[in-house]
């Protein structure tokens, strides 16, 4: 995963696959970019979903997490390039409005 500052966001890149085996290393880099962008005044988390092929229940319960976290800290959620696989996932388990989306 790589991080990617702009002046008012930080983009992660998500793994390929967002599933149990992989989430941990994910949600812990993810939720340490998030504490630094919150404190260096960022208005936005954007997560890079193009090279996203599989999410599971637990990957869902990442990015919820990091939407989550984010909220807390005033900063909005943005999904980026997100597959129609996961955005059809997203709206099946209902969790479509939590983020913001960005092609």
């Amino acid at each position: 995963m790589f991080a990617l500052s702009q002046p008012d966001r930080v983009v992660l890149q998500a793994p390929e696959r967002l599933v149990s085996e992989h989430r941990l290393d994910f949600r812990r880099d993810a939720l340490e970019r998030l504490s630094k962008a919150a404190a260096d005044g960022a208005r936005r988390i954007t997560i890079d979903l193009r090279e996203t092929r599989e999410v599971d229940a637990s990957g869902l319960g990442v990015l919820v997490l990091v939407q989550k976290r984010a909220r807390e800290s005033f900063l909005a959620t943005c999904l980026t390039h997100t597959p129609p696989s996961v955005r059809h996932l997203l709206h099946l388990t209902q969790l479509e409005a939590l983020f913001e989306f960005e092609d």
